[in-house]
């Protein structure tokens, strides 16, 4: 019986280790160092949105938060952004695509360096097995770069 409890055990925790393991590769996140500060990045990043035709939805300050409710956390700085000539197709293909559109960057500051941080697209086509959209995929990978390379430069 003792060693029927430690074999479910076993594979109990082995089908837990293979879903994290999945779970981490289906959100994977691309991250990048900043040489400004949180806010100054945000600022960046928001002009270069803007600059590039997007919208920019809601700038969101974590840090602010928490100091409102008498917490702290180092600066947090969460921006959403989207253009839908890009984020139209994908939503077209599979609506569930709208609970992570539009897009959404995170910049921190962790152990006294900025950093910045967004969700790869192909994670998101991934989590909704969408097919086509292949074109929108590929601007929305290339404006992340381009708009998170000017911000954190």
């Amino acid at each position: 019986m003792r060693k029927l409890f430690l074999a479910s055990t076993i594979i109990a925790i082995s089908a837990v280790q293979a879903l994290t393991v999945a779970q981490a590769n289906a959100s994977e996140w691309i991250t990048r160092e900043s040489s400004a500060s949180v806010a100054e990045t945000a600022d960046r990043l928001v002009s270069a949105a803007e600059g590039a035709g997007a919208t920019v939805f809601a700038r969101v300050d974590h840090a602010a938060g928490a100091e409102a409710v008498g917490e702290e956390l180092p600066p947090t700085t969460l921006v959403i952004f989207g253009n839908p000539r890009i984020g139209t197709p994908i939503l077209q293909a599979d609506r569930r695509a709208g609970l992570d559109l539009p897009l959404r960057v995170l910049i921190w500051e962790e152990n006294g360096t900025t950093m910045l941080g967004y969700e790869d697209p192909d994670a998101l086509r991934e989590r909704y097995a969408i097919e086509g959209a292949d074109e929108a995929f590929e601007a929305m990978t290339g404006a992340l770069e381009n708009l998170t390379t000017a911000a954190t430069q």
